[in-house]
């Protein structure tokens, strides 16, 4: 990329504290660090108005920000996240953390649930961890109070080769597939379990007729076959990553990283009506070769699939960060959804599920500048910008409509909170260690806030005198494989609902 003015701009705010621009530095080469401008980079007036939760991934703290990049509340916890957290209507923090069960290794690992009222006393605490099951990742909470969330299974080799996996395309000698429940809160440290829904339940394979599960695949879409994705899988199958409630449809959307898909099931069914036909999928996106339909991939290891909320615009729409992995860059797309009247999807005879491209999609017009290949998240916001989290870079910006930065804050929070000028180290998968696995702002006016003391209390770091939007990036030499720490994206970027 060329240096702009607002990049020299940047070199010499960062050169006064001892800051220079890093040269590309490929992971393999050593255990890399990167020194970044840190904290508010950007707020101006076309920023939608409220407070942003975050939860640093490698810390056990989570808080709820202003636009001024200024402390209103936080909460403390004795575990890392694992991953997600979410602010409810009522002012307490609900919060996924990291159990550390050794029994499941793959990424997003979980296993407790904890909520804390707005002055962090610990209220609820639920765990889902043992050697046969465990919680991970992403949990959606309901408007009847109770929680969906996301769990894995432990399934033997007997088991998986029954089911009709092709032994040649399984990379571990375990296999954890997904499934969902719905947890009922029943006492301060319990829950009860009042549905669920198991991928298991739902294969189909062509693979081997004398195992479970045969049949025709194309002819199936619906269903999912475990030789689908085309690659060698891992234990960790499906990897769920995010879960989304649309109480109006009473349906459920999935990211399956997988797959390279994300799911839409019925949650307006019994636990008994789950198992069968009725559980099948009611719509899939992102990878037809995944049924045998021939069509382009669209996502790619994608993340935070969810329906744009109501009083935003696209409200009804799937929003998606769409990491890019194996293609190279990032995108967020914004999808209009093909249902019918009836709850259903549409489904062209012998075709692929639609849409054909997004309604809206943002990226940079030089795409390999904005790549965050793993975790991350986007939101719609109520003015019609987009909150996006380059989740491996611990950025979080703001765009409007037409790809405009209007907001944008650098974590500084790592294993200990930093200053201006240290460096920011990678972690073991070569993310920035300041990373944030999905980030949510709330409107002023939400009912959380009402009665609330939200006066600003300090800021995690203080911020360069002048900040600015860095766009100086190092050239993007691996994107398919591990990017270097100190790119999120600069320079314009382009992005435009039609």
């Amino acid at each position: 990329m060329k240096t702009t003015l607002i990049g020299l701009t940047l070199l010499t705010a960062l050169a006064t504290l001892g800051i220079e621009k890093q040269p590309h530095r490929s992971p393999e080469d050593s255990f890399g660090e990167t020194k970044r401008q840190l904290g508010l980079i950007k707020n101006t007036d076309k920023a939608f108005p409220g407070y942003t939760l975050f939860a640093p991934k490698h810390f056990t703290k989570t808080y709820l920000m202003d636009n001024n990049g200024m402390i209103v509340n936080e909460w403390a916890s004795e575990y890392e996240p694992g991953q997600s957290v979410y602010l409810l209507e009522n002012g307490n923090m609900l919060r996924c953390c990291l159990t550390k069960n050794k029994a499941f290794i793959g990424g997003g690992e979980g296993g407790r649930l904890e909520e804390y009222d707005w002055d962090g006393n610990l209220v609820w605490e639920y765990w889902l961890s043992d050697n046969k099951n465990l919680m991970h990742h992403d949990i959606a909470p309901m408007p009847n109070g109770n929680i969906l969330a996301v769990v894995v299974e432990h399934k033997l080799m007997e088991e998986t080769m029954q089911s009709g996996f092709n032994p040649n395309m399984l990379k571990d000698s375990k296999l954890f597939p997904d499934y969902i429940v719905e947890i009922e809160k029943t006492g301060p440290k319990s829950g009860k379990i009042v549905w669920q829904w198991h991928v298991w339940d739902h294969l189909i394979q062509d693979f081997d007729k004398t195992k479970n599960n045969y049949g025709d695949v194309a002819a199936n879409p619906c269903k999912i076959d475990p030789n689908g994705s085309g690659r060698r899988a891992k234990a960790f199958w499906n990897h769920f990553n995010s879960i989304d409630y649309n109480e109006h449809l009473d349906q459920i959307v999935i990211s399956c990283r997988g797959n390279s898909e994300f799911w839409i099931i019925d949650h307006g069914i019994t636990v008994a009506e789950a198992k069968g036909p009725k559980g099948d999928l009611l719509y899939r996106y992102g990878n037809s070769s995944t049924y045998q339909r021939e069509g382009k991939q669209t996502l790619f290891q994608q993340h935070d699939s969810q329906w744009i909320a109501e009083g935003c615009p696209g409200a009804g729409n799937i929003l998606v960060f769409n990491n890019g992995l194996g293609r190279g860059y990032t995108s967020v797309d914004e999808l209009v959804m093909p249902i019918k009247k009836d709850g259903n999807y549409e489904l062209p005879k012998g075709g692929t599920y639609g849409p054909d491209k997004p309604v809206w999609s943002y990226t940079d017009p030089d795409p390999k500048t904005f790549f965050s290949q793993e975790i991350s998240s986007a939101q719609r916001l109520p003015n019609g910008n987009t909150l996006i989290n380059a989740g491996v870079h611990g950025t979080v910006f703001e765009v409007t409509p037409e790809g405009e930065t209007v907001w944008e804050y650098v974590n500084p929070v790592t294993m200990h909170v930093l200053k201006q000028g240290d460096t920011v180290p990678l972690d073991h998968r070569y993310h920035a260690q300041n990373a944030l696995f999905k980030v949510h702002r709330y409107p002023l006016d939400y009912a959380a806030f009402k009665g609330r003391n939200l006066k600003p209390k300090y800021a995690l770091v203080e911020p360069l005198p002048n900040p600015v939007s860095p766009e100086v990036r190092a050239d993007h030499e691996h994107a398919d494989k591990k990017p270097d720490d100190n790119k999120r994206g600069g320079g314009k970027r382009g992005g435009k609902r039609k």
